[in-house]
Order: structure tokens, then sequence, then C-alpha cells
């Protein structure tokens, strides 16, 4: 994902997200005031007065970016070994029905559910801990005070148990329910007993992963992008290691069980760190305890010791996991559609899938790093602030996650052929995921656009239902429109009902984003959006024409990348595309420097 084009200042440390009441602090007198306008609070756990930028938010979103892409391609490594080990077949088939259960975890208790609830509230925690930082460091560090008063500890006390108790009972309860599970999600499945083995094994990550979301939540409002980011690099290389050296004993469940230690590795790359940061927090508070500090008053609002107490308000918490299961039941949809049709449908849709979201995964990236900052200036009534944030952050995961969308219909096959076509993969193979692939395509804007939109609405100090509800209706299109055109085009049906629900949420958030969130241009954003639109399918028409005239396949899907973004370019701003001619002269810019 590339970064910002203009990046002014750097900055060492992310700003967590606030409240109202605790005002942001005021940047250097001496700092310019071209630099003013992007310097944010500092950061209230380093204390080192740290001011984010748009030059850190680009560098943070760089890092995130890479590790992220790292995860991404072990992932595809990981599919090629599926593919390559076991095929397209019904033993495929039924790992994958167990494999729903990971997804779902992911976007609940890692992505979407865990981290639109528990950044704010440890940022909330933080901002606290910042405020009242004078009267914990004025306490004797062996009466405890310290520790019994500092927010983040307090929101530790309050969430963590319970969330371990809820998680562990989760898990036995997924692996007592199997047979069930997989009845439901796939009753026409015809290895049922291998797919109920395979849940029971994935059935650990909904411990793992939710000790996983967990660290990862409070790493990233500490300004802790590293870790996060690295999850997905040591899960795909659990699963990988665990399927080379147990396949041949165990067979398909040799993936399951990569799961499941997969899920253990993510847990291990955060948690030392999360230990270290409350540790070093103490030892700061400790060094800098003064007689002269003077007590700090009490931030207006819920005392530290409630922290935690949004946390189990019923009314929090639904809008925002209604939101994540209705978007994660789409997955659940298409494999329900898919479980009746012919051997490895279930399969070309996994494959198809997996390598059409990658654009939309590193289009999302620069939203992530960002959602701290438009939480904070929604908090501090600076609406213009978060205006200006979220449409350039559209804009810019508009024109990856369109160029990428590009590539990915012009040369599908030739992707396909190049990162699956050996073993028990074979050309029929390719040509039916290609196709799948092609039609994902069409809805990946769509998925872009609800990602980084829904930050906005979760940005608010209390979740709004309208993404639930919106989401709601794009899966009741994409249930209805899978299930009709099903029985006509096959699996090529259920991807174009994902297209089609997934478009419509994403009209729907963004034509109420500034009526129930961020006040967005609804109109210019629309427009913008359909200038790049319209670029990418002339550079789509280009590159497919470029890659059919080549027949080897990976000169074809070079040349066709190239001929995608060039055209693209081209004509995004002949239109006057949005964030275009930015990129241009960034792009200059640092090619100039690089001379």
């Amino acid at each position: 994902m590339p970064a910002p084009a203009s990046t002014p200042t750097p900055a060492p440390a992310p700003v967590p997200t606030s409240t109202p009441a605790v005002a942001p602090a005021s940047p250097p007198a001496g700092m310019p005031p071209d630099k003013k306008a992007d310097a944010a609070t500092a950061d209230p756990d380093s204390g080192r007065g740290a001011y984010l930028s748009n030059r850190f938010l680009a560098r943070a979103a760089l890092l995130t970016a890479l590790l992220t892409a790292a995860g991404a391609l072990l992932g595809l490594v990981r599919d090629q070994t599926i593919a390559h080990l076991y095929g397209a077949g019904p033993g495929t088939d039924a790992f994958l029905v167990a494999w729903t259960v990971p997804e779902v975890a992911s976007t609940l208790l890692i992505e979407d559910a865990m981290a639109l609830i528990l950044v704010p509230a440890f940022s909330l925690a933080l901002a606290r801990r910042a405020a009242q930082g004078p009267l914990l460091a004025d306490s004797p560090p062996d009466s405890g005070s310290m520790h019994d008063r500092d927010p983040v500890h307090a929101l530790l006390r309050t969430t963590l148990p319970g969330l371990l108790l809820a998680l562990s009972a989760g898990a036995v309860l997924l692996m007592l329910a199997a047979p069930w599970v997989v009845a439901v999600l796939a009753p026409g499945l015809p290895d049922t007993q291998l797919a109920v083995d395979c849940t029971r094994l994935t059935a650990t990550c909904a411990f793992s992963f939710g000790i996983a979301g967990y660290c990862s939540a409070a790493l990233r409002a500490h300004g802790s992008f590293v870790p996060p980011a690295m999850i997905y690099v040591a899960y795909n290389i659990g699963i990988i290691a665990t399927m080379l050296i147990l396949s041949d004993r165990l067979g398909v469940r040799a993936a399951a069980a990569g799961v499941a230690v997969g899920g253990v590795l993510m847990v291990l790359v955060q948690a030392p760190v999360v230990l270290r940061r409350l540790r070093e927090r103490r030892a700061t508070a400790e060094r800098e305890r003064t007689p002269a500090d003077e007590p700090a008053d009490e931030p207006s609002g819920e005392q530290p010791g409630g922290a935690g107490r949004p946390l189990v308000a019923l009314g929090l918490l639904a809008p925002v996991i209604v939101f994540a299961l209705t978007r994660q039941s789409q997955v659940l949809i298409e494999r329900f559609l898919a479980a009746p049709l012919p051997a490895g449908a279930i399969s070309h849709l996994n494959y198809a899938q997996k390598v059409a979201q990658m654009p939309m995964v590193l289009s999302l990236m620069l939203c992530t790093v960002t959602f701290p900052v438009v939480a904070r200036a929604m908090a501090a009534g600076d609406t213009d602030r978060a205006r200006r944030r979220v449409e350039r952050d559209l804009a810019l995961a508009g024109v990856i996650v369109l160029v990428g969308a590009a590539t990915v219909v012009a040369c599908a096959p030739q992707i396909i052929e190049i990162l699956f076509q050996r073993g028990a993969f074979d050309r029929a193979d390719t040509a039916d995921t290609a196709a799948v692939m092609r039609v994902y395509a069409l809805g990946l804007l769509g998925h872009t656009l609800v990602g980084a939109l829904v930050r906005c609405y979760f940005s608010a100090a209390r979740p709004l239902w309208f993404p639930a509800l919106a989401m709601l209706v794009g899966l009741v299109l994409t249930t209805a429109g899978g299930a009709l055109l099903v029985g006509t085009w096959g699996v090529l049906g259920i991807a174009a009902g994902n297209a089609l629900g997934i478009t419509v949420t994403a009209v729907l958030l963004l034509h109420g984003v500034a009526r129930h969130s961020v006040p967005v241009r609804v109109r210019h954003m629309t427009g913008g959006l359909v200038k790049l639109s319209a670029a990418a399918a002339a550079a789509t028409g280009a590159g497919w024409l470029c890659g059919a005239l080549i027949t080897a396949p990976v000169p074809a899907a070079a040349v066709a990348c190239l001929v995608v973004a060039a055209v693209f370019l081209v004509i995004a701003r002949a239109l006057q595309a949005p964030e275009i001619d930015s990129l241009v002269r960034s792009a200059t810019r640092k090619r100039i420097d690089v001379r």
C-alpha cells in the first residue's frame, strides 16, 4: 500500500483515540504554522511530546502494509500448499467448511468487532492516564496505589478475566457442537465426519484469536503497529509448517491442526510486547516521581475505575458485533449455497476470494492506521479535520483497490495458473477459479468502501446502528441474488450475489456517513469514485487485450499489470480524479530525491 502523498512532519509514536473530556495538547510554540496544522496531541503514554503527522502516518501505514503483504504472500503459499497437497476435491471442501470457524473468529476477535470496541477503550484509558500522570507518579511505588489507580490497569482488570472465561467457554462449546455446526454450514457436504474433525481442531482459534485481538487492540492504542501486523505472518507460518510435517500422517486434518498452531503463534508474537509496554509505563511513573508534583484534577466523566464499564454495556457492544457477524455471514451464505454443487465448488470460491481480496486488504492499511486520528478529531469537535482525512483515505484506497481489481479481471487465468496450477490442482480448476475471481473483483470497491467507512461510524463515543442495518440489507441481497443465480450460473452466481450485496452496502454507508458521522462531501466523493472506476474499466480492457496476446503466463501477467497501471494513471489524470496528481507529485519527488 502506498503512503500518503503529502508527508510534512515525522513522529516517533502515534496518538491514541481520546474523548471530549480530554483536551488536545497544544503544539510547541516554535512549530511552523504549516506543521501546527498537522500536529496532533502528544502521546500520553510516552511523555515525549511526539506529534502525529502525515509523514508518521505514511511510515506507519507503509510498515503495516509491508508486514501485511508478507502475511498475504505467506497466505498464498499456504493456499498453494493446500492446493498442491489436497487439490480442489471433497477433502479440501471439508477443511474449508471447518475454516469458516477461524474466518468468523478473525472478523469478530481480531479485525472488526474487537478492534472497533477496544482501540477506543484503551485510547480513552491512555488519555486519562496522561491527565492524572502526576498523581500516579506521586504515589509510592510500593504502596500499590499507582497500579490500582492506573486507568489502563483498571481496564485490564475489568475486561481481561471475563474475556478469558468467555473465550474458553466458546472454544469448548464449538468442539462439542462441531457436528451441528457442519450440518448447518454445509448440509449437502459428502464427507461430514472429516469436516467435523477439522472443525474441532480449528475451534481452538476461538480462544487464541481472542487473546491475539485483545493484544492487537492494546498495542495499536499504545502506538505499536509492528507486532499486530506480524500476526498473520506467524499464523500462516504455523499452518504451512504443520501441513508439511503432518500431512502424510493426518491428511487434510494437518491443515486444521495448523490453524490451531498458527493461533498460538499469533499470541506469542504480541504478548511479550504488551507486557513490556505495561512495565515501561510503571517504571516511567516511578522515575518521574518528585515532591514538586501536584495531584492532577480528575477528568470529567466516568472515573478511571470504571474504564471498562462501557465494554459490558450491551448497547455499546451490540452495533459493532451485529455488523461484524452480518459482514462475515456472507462467507457462510456462499458456502451454504455451494455445498450441494459438484465437488470443488467451495474450493474454487475460496481460492478466488483469497486472491481477489488482496488489493482490498492492502487498500485498507492506511485506514487502519488513521482510525485513531479520525476518532480523536471527532471527539475534539474538529469535524473539518476528520472530513479531510476521511476523504483522502477513501480516494487513496479507491485508487489502490481499483488498480488491483482491474489487474485481477485482466489476467485472472494467468494469476491462478502461476499461483496454483501444480500437483492436484489442474487446468480445469484454474479455469473455474479464474472465472469466479473475475466476478468477485466486481465487488472489491464495495468491500473497500465498507471497511473504510465503518471506521467513521464507529469513531464516535457511542457506536451507531446504521452500519449494521446497511450490512443486513447487503446480506439479504447477497443471499437472494446467490440463491436466484446459482441454479443458472453455479458458483459464478454466488460470486455475483456477493458483489451485488456488498456494493449496495457501500452505497448506503457512503450516502449516510455525512448525516450520521463524519461530514464527508458525498457528491464530491461519489464523482471522484466514478472517475476512478471509469479509468479502471478502460485499464481492464487494455490489460486483458495485452495479456491475451502473450502465451506464457508470467510475461502475460507482467505486461498486463504494467499496461493496467499506465492506462489507469493516464485516464484518471485526464479525468481529474482525486489524489492522482498528488500521487504523481509524490512519486516524482521521491525519484528526484533518490537521484
